[in-house]
């Protein structure tokens, strides 16, 4: 069993095509020994984003902190602390930081997105 807080977990800035201001932390991964799913923690600066993509898996995700947009394709819908969001395989999608604190979610993915 592993028991960890957010604070101590290791942050990565996120650098690829598509992405503004986004840190990443893994919570529960692989290296854990997680065999299936994987937690990531993304913090995304006011003004930020993630790339506006899809991937072949669902992703579950929770707003920890903040308020912002998701992106179901080009239509934005508002998001905030407390909201859980299904997002299908192949869907399009994107968050975006509408607010003025940093929007942080947890993302629960299959372990090879990692």
């Amino acid at each position: 069993m592993k028991i960890t807080r957010l604070s101590e977990c290791e942050t990565t800035p996120v650098n690829m095509e598509g992405i503004q201001g986004v840190i990443k932390q893994v919570p529960v991964g692989k290296t854990d020994g997680a065999p299936n799913f994987s937690i990531r923690v993304f913090t995304v600066e006011p003004g930020g984003h993630t790339p506006h993509h899809s991937h072949e898996s669902e992703h579950l995700n929770y707003i920890l902190e903040g308020k912002g947009v998701a992106m179901e394709g080009d239509t934005p819908r508002e998001i905030q602390q407390g909201d859980y969001l299904l997002v299908k395989p192949h869907e399009v999608h994107q968050y975006r930081n509408t607010g003025n604190q940093p929007l942080v979610f947890m993302c629960m993915v299959p372990s090879e997105y990692e």
